[in-house]
């Protein structure tokens, strides 16, 4: 199959196929004589695998690793491991988002909309402090 095809199996676009292939995420695969990509189906598979991965939250450099544990029938542990380390990544961006929500909903409450004074929303944006979050 063409690049188009295996970009609308994935649904996602030849730009990104392409830029995982340069990534090395994605094999190098033969070409036409009139010079197209000839992809499997184990490169949709693979490339369903990367797709899945990013929407896990794991980072290319993380999908190569998985790659490789995959392609190397790696003890499951160690898959685990970066499983639960992507998971406290979480948590930690979650807690770091609560907290900005917390103080976006602050200004919001300091702003009366039809306050002729200037914003205190961009009066504290231009003095803020990030220790505050």
């Amino acid at each position: 199959m063409k690049i188009s095809e295996l970009a609308k199996q994935a649904n996602t676009h030849i730009d990104t196929i392409r830029y995982y292939e340069k990534r090395g995420l994605m094999f190098k695969v033969s070409r036409t004589a009139s010079g197209y990509r000839i992809y499997q189906p184990k490169d949709v598979k693979r490339l369903l695998f990367i797709i899945h991965a990013k929407a896990l939250g794991f980072t290319l450099e993380e999908i190569k690793s998985l790659l490789s544990f995959r392609s190397s029938r790696v003890n499951c542990a160690q898959v685990r491991q970066l499983a639960q380390q992507k998971s406290q990544e979480i948590d930690h961006k979650i807690h770091q988002l609560s907290k900005i929500k917390e103080v976006l909903d602050e200004l919001s409450v300091k702003c009366k909309q039809d306050s002729d004074k200037s914003c205190p929303i961009l009066n504290t944006l231009e003095d803020w402090d990030e220790s505050n979050t």
